[in-house]
């Protein structure tokens, strides 16, 4: 048998046991990765940049004929997560959102206060091109929580007849879903291990000289050979 048939498995042995690491498989490898690599803060980094976007609605029309028109302005807020148990790497995200809106009844104008509560899960999917990608499953209508907060009892008592609730909800899930699909939040939800490992491996790997240390390395080279060096004893 000729050495390079040879198999190396009793050495390599030899050398794993010496080792200050212990080995996993390139699976345990991968899903260690992914569990490092998308924690909730990155997560969190991810989403937010809907945070602070404005919000504007309106005017439309609700309520029976449409004549009772809504006009609505306000912003999304820092969101919060926490992780889904099961087989994928994947969070619960809450964007709150803040909405102050008026209602114009024709002789008359109420005004309105709404929070609101923007259900998303995230999760991680591996992509070939070692692409990390944050798919998102934007919620439903009726998944969006809000608490409407009316100036008055006359408020109050349009609130039910107006059906504003649905409105708002129907609104904003459809806000955040056309907002999903624009390329600064495309941009985030894609992370490139490729090229942040080229990157890393650009700095920590060997570097070529640059053209002035190869000048100042021939002029040390010359004067050494030109220097008059004393004799020995």
């Amino acid at each position: 048998m000729t050495a390079s048939s040879a198999s190396p498995e009793p050495e390599w042995e030899e050398r794993e046991d010496s080792l200050p690491f212990t080995f996993v498989s390139y699976s345990d490898f991968g899903e260690e990765f992914f569990r490092r690599a998308v924690t909730a803060d990155r997560i969190l980094g991810a989403v937010n940049v809907l945070a602070g976007q404005p919000i504007e609605l309106g005017p439309i029309g609700v309520g029976p004929g449409r004549l009772v028109k809504v006009t609505a302005h306000g912003d999304i807020g820092e969101a919060q997560s926490e992780p889904v148990e099961g087989p994928d790497i994947a969070f619960r995200v809450v964007l709150p959102v803040s909405l102050s809106f008026e209602v114009d009844l024709g002789l008359e104008t109420q005004r309105f206060r709404a929070l609101l509560t923007v259900p998303l899960v995230l999760i991680a999917r591996a992509a070939e091109g070692l692409i990390v990608f944050l798919d998102i499953v934007p919620p439903r209508r009726d998944q969006i929580g809000i608490d409407l907060r009316a100036d008055g009892l006359r408020a109050s008592v349009l609130n039910r007849v107006a059906g504003i609730e649905g409105e708002v909800q129907r609104f904003v899930a459809k806000y955040i879903d056309r907002e999903l699909d624009k390329p600064y939040v495309q941009k985030a939800r894609v992370i490139d291990v490729a090229g942040a490992i080229d990157s890393a491996w650009d700095r920590l790997g060997p570097r070529r000289p640059s053209a002035t240390a190869a000048h100042i390395s021939e002029d040390f080279r010359g004067a050494v050979e030109h220097e008059q060096w004393p004799e020995d004893g």
